[in-house]
């Protein structure tokens, strides 16, 4: 979506931020959208007891903040935006943007492709936290990652390697950091996926697809397995 936007920043306003900062927090005002420029940005939404769970991580070439469309400027985010690295974007007014899309064609289709697949993949996190057991739900994440977002291993058909670490994972699953690492031992242990200290994470797409059909894992969570 970016190779339709100006190059000579007319149209918004560059901003860079550290890694680990926040690009909003939740009572500050939607009216503007943001198009990532570098790095990766994570959006975030906090229950009342604090505890954060990712909705979703943005890369470089995406837009976010799109609900400010829902509402309109005088609304509030009700999220944060955290850098996941140091990250650079560029903040389009609300108002100056929906001028843009009137005016290119090309801009606005691309815009609505980005959100369609964006709905798909909303949708498939709500499938994946609908389930509560722990194996499930979180294999079934990392079958979402892999198939979606993951890097396919050089000569190993049906290995993908992923870029997320053992907090992220908590965080999109809903669940504690030691049950993700509980839970991370039992996949590995049963040659589903391969991790290192220092290395991404491979995920056997298949066998881990094959595993989450299976009838033992139906036993095994009728059994009473919980999150």
């Amino acid at each position: 979506m970016l190779e339709h936007l100006p190059r000579d920043g007319s149209e918004g306003r560059a901003r860079r931020f550290a890694k680990g900062a926040d690009v909003w927090r939740p009572d500050d005002r939607a009216d503007s959208i943001f198009l990532l420029l570098d790095g990766q940005v994570a959006v975030i939404v906090g229950d009342v007891e604090g505890k954060e769970v990712i909705l979703r991580v943005v890369e470089a070439g995406e837009p976010f903040g799109e609900l400010c469309f829902c509402g309109g400027p005088s609304e509030v985010r009700q999220t944060t935006v955290r850098t996941v690295r140091a990250s650079e974007a560029v903040e389009i007014k609300l108002g100056i943007f929906m001028n843009y899309l009137q005016q290119h064609r090309d801009v606005l289709a691309a815009f609505v492709f980005t959100f369609c697949i964006r709905l798909a993949d909303a949708e498939r996190r709500i499938e994946v936290l609908a389930h509560r057991g722990a194996t499930e739900r979180l294999g079934r994440l990392l079958l979402h990652l892999a198939t979606s977002s993951g890097t396919a291993t050089a000569g190993r058909t049906g290995e993908v390697a992923l870029s997320v670490s053992h907090d992220e994972l908590a965080q999109m699953a809903a669940m504690s950091r030691p049950h993700i690492t509980v839970t991370m031992g039992k996949l590995r242990r049963g040659g589903l996926l391969t991790y290192e200290r220092h290395r991404p994470l491979v995920v056997n797409v298949l066998a881990l697809t094959d595993f989450l059909h299976s009838p033992r894992l139906a036993t095994r969570l009728s059994k009473g397995e919980k999150k």
